[in-house]
């Protein structure tokens, strides 16, 4: 290895490369423009992420800073039942124009997850739309949405009206405008 040059490291020029090349960005990050809906219905830190793409679909996820995945707390159950008569499982979409779709306003309730401490989180659509999809995964595999939360942990996948496309956004945060929540949230007496 000395005679590469890098007796002191112990290692090889390739992986020398490899540590210090800026990680590529991901899936997530490359196609979808993250928006942060805070303190959800008013509940402090129950915070939601959308993932919007270009195409105006949005993922409903959580943010990271929601308790679920803040306080290592164990999911119990999730369930998409929201009352006795309606249970997003039951949202069939067929067709061209979604025909089937349940419409969703942005408080609508899209599932609640129910943790083993007792506490309950209802998760909300956060956009108005349709409901195109939601992820069945995480029914018998919880702990997707804590381990994957942003990919394969997501909740549901809604359809704005092309014509609400570029409203959707107005009463959500960006990235940058949620991390300065956060950190006001983490250290109040911080001043901007």
């Amino acid at each position: 290895m000395e005679e590469l040059g890098y007796p002191e490291a112990g290692l090889t020029g390739p992986e020398v490369a490899v540590a210090t090349e800026p990680a590529a960005p991901s899936l997530v990050d490359r196609y979808f423009t993250r928006w942060y809906k805070a303190d959800v219905k008013g509940k402090p830190s129950e915070d939601h992420c959308i993932l919007q793409h270009s195409n105006r679909i949005c993922v409903i996820t959580l943010a990271g800073s929601h308790p679920v995945l803040q306080s290592g707390k164990t999911i119990k159950s999730i369930s998409y039942q929201i009352s006795t008569n309606c249970s997003r499982l039951q949202n069939k979409v067929s067709g061209k124009f979604k025909r089937g779709a349940q419409f969703l306003t942005e408080l609508a309730p899209l599932c609640k997850i129910h943790c083993s401490d007792g506490e309950e989180y209802t998760i909300s659509s956060c956009v108005r739309g349709r409901l195109m999809e939601v992820n069945e995964n995480i029914l018998h595999q919880p702990s997707l949405l804590q381990e994957k939360p942003s990919t394969e942990g997501y909740i549901a996948v809604v359809l704005p009206k092309f014509e609400e496309s570029k409203s959707i956004t107005e009463g959500l945060l960006t990235q940058q405008q949620y991390e300065e929540v956060i950190v006001k949230r983490n250290n109040p007496t911080a001043t901007s």
